[in-house]
């Protein structure tokens, strides 16, 4: 009894996977016929010993990820914000209040106190980070707030034009994970500080897939993904996040999780933003198969399926796996190198 392995998940995937292969055969219910005994195939092509890689291809959006919402704390006047789309550094400006720069860091803590000599804290440490990779040197990089830190502030101070005090108080500075792009504004130029200022997100375009729990397993972290653009190119990326929290559908809509793609060649994504692309999971590797183009299948009157040799001669086969146009094969006489035929 021959095997039949699906390329997709399901029953419904493999009627699909079987039916594009008989019809691109011309057979089994494509309308053609079976060569007649001996005919040489007009064309052929080589059985290989290769790996195939079974996929499950789900949908997803190409963008810049999730956002979040930077604040401007204290009072005063906002006089200058980015714009939407601009990027934004460590030591950059964010936006500015009563005409005074409010610059980035790059750190996981809000600071949420005036940090000056004395002061100890892994919040210290973060700033005194920050200051190192700007360039200002002369202190010890720990939790102490030194008077050799706070005269590195003062230096950082004067370069930004500020008045040079060496303490650095809460809201005089917007902490963020990284480098940032700003996503919208939330507040206009003459509005008061002490509310959201813009949206932001990561620089790096990521593909967001709100995933079928049913295919949750498909979605390692760290797992190679292949990426389909909408015309067509594809691109490599791998799973950098996968959500703990399944989100429950409306309806007949399916109970998701939320999964991030990491793309390394972002050059290679053009100028794409919230568009849709097709993510194509790894299911299953089938490694050293033999394999034949899916169009050198014939059906056969017991339904069964065979392959032309490059004599004319038909050897009935037993189907493994489909996957990337090719079938897993397995027959008498069947071994790399021997061609088959295939129609042109």
């Amino acid at each position: 009894m021959r095997r039949w392995r699906a390329a997709l998940l399901g029953a419904a995937g493999i009627a699909a996977v079987a039916g594009a292969g008989l019809a691109t055969a011309g057979l089994g219910g494509g309308g053609g016929a079976p060569p007649a005994r001996g005919a040489v195939p007009p064309a052929t092509a080589s059985v290989e010993k290769t790996t195939l890689v079974e996929t499950q291809k789900v949908g997803g959006t190409l963008g810049y990820g999730d956002t979040r919402t930077a604040a401007s704390a204290g009072s005063g006047t906002l006089t200058w914000l980015a714009r939407p789309g601009a990027r934004i550094v460590r030591g950059g400006t964010a936006f500015k209040i009563d005409n005074r720069p409010v610059p980035l860091l790059y750190g996981s803590l809000p600071l949420y106190r005036t940090l000056r000599s004395g002061v100890e804290g892994a919040d210290v440490r973060q700033v005194e980070r920050n200051l190192r990779a700007l360039g200002y040197t002369g202190f010890t990089v720990d939790k102490v707030y030194s008077a050799a830190t706070a005269a590195a502030v003062k230096r950082w101070q004067d370069d930004l034009g500020m008045a040079e005090t060496g303490e650095i108080r809460a809201g005089t500075v917007l902490v963020v994970p990284g480098e940032i792009r700003v996503a919208a504004r939330k507040a206009a130029v003459g509005d008061r500080a002490g509310g959201p200022a813009f949206t932001y997100t990561g620089t790096a375009r990521v593909v967001s897939v709100d995933l079928d729990v049913q295919y949750q397993r498909l979605a390692r972290t760290g797992a190679e993904v292949t990426v389909e653009l909408p015309e067509g190119g594809t691109v490599k990326g791998r799973v950098s996040e996968v959500g703990k929290v399944a989100t429950a559908g409306r309806a007949d809509e399916p109970t998701t999780v939320k999964v991030l793609v990491k793309v390394g060649r972002q050059g290679a994504l053009g100028s794409y933003d919230k568009a849709p692309v097709e993510v194509h999971l790894t299911a299953r590797r089938h490694p050293d198969v033999l394999a034949v183009p899916v169009g050198a299948l014939l059906a056969q009157a017991d339904g069964g399926y065979a392959v032309q040799l490059a004599s004319g001669a038909l050897v009935p086969v037993e189907t493994g796996v489909f996957a990337e146009g090719k079938v897993e094969v397995s027959g008498t006489g069947l071994a790399e190198g021997v061609k088959v035929g295939i129609p042109k």
